[in-house]
C-alpha cells in the first residue's frame, strides 16, 4: 500500500463529509492532507528520484539525513533509496514533526511542517527559521494545496 495516495476508503469518507456538509470544498482544498504535504516535500527534495547522495549525504525521495532516518528506524540508511520504505519513514517523521509543532502550541499546517522539515523543528518552535527555510515552506504549502485541490476535484 502506498501511504501517500488517497485510498478508496479516504475518498469515500471525504466524499461523505463533503456531501453531509461537514467539510466545505474550500476548506478541503485549503487544508492539505499528510499525503499532499509529503508529495510536495518529495517534489521539492528529489522529484527525479536520484540515487546519488545530496551535498550533506541525504538519500531518497525525501532527502533524509542519516541522523533523521535513524531517529525513526533501525532499517539501514541505504534503504532510504527504496521508495516504499522511504514513504513509511516520511509518514513517521511527518507525524513526529506534527506532534512537536502542536505541543509547542503552533498550528501543524503544511507550511509549518515543511518549515520544520527543511530548517528543523526547534527553529520553528523558537521562531528562528532562516529565510531559505521559509521560502521552502511557502513552496511546499503551495504545492500541497494544489495537490489537495486536484485530489478533491478528482474524487467527485
Amino acid at each position: 500500500m502506498n501511504v501517500l495516495r488517497p485510498t478508496i476508503l479516504s475518498k469515500v469518507l471525504l466524499g461523505a463529509a463533503l456531501g453531509w456538509g461537514l467539510v466545505s470544498n474550500a476548506h478541503a482544498a485549503l487544508a492539505p492532507s499528510r499525503w499532499a504535504t509529503l508529495e510536495a516535500i518529495h517534489q521539492l527534495e528529489n522529484p527525479a528520484n536520484r540515487t546519488t547522495p545530496g551535498s550533506f549525504g541525504e538519500l531518497g525521495a525525501y532527502q533524509f539525513r542519516e541522523s533523521t532516518w535513524c531517529m525513526h528506524t533501525n532499517i539501514p540508511f541505504a534503504r532510504a533509496l527504496d521508495r516504499k520504505i522511504s514513504d513509511q519513514i516520511a509518514v513517521i517523521h511527518y507525524e513526529w514533526l506534527k506532534g512537536r509543532i502542536a505541543a509547542a502550541g503552533l498550528p501543524a499546517t503544511s507550511y509549518n511542517i515543511a518549515l520544520a522539515w527543511n530548517g528543523g523543528v526547534d527553529a520553528v518552535v523558537r521562531g528562528r527559521s532562516p529565510a531559505v527555510a521559509h521560502d521552502y515552506a511557502e513552496r511546499a504549502a503551495n504545492l500541497a494545496g494544489a495537490f489537495s485541490a486536484r485530489a478533491v476535484a478528482s474524487w467527485r
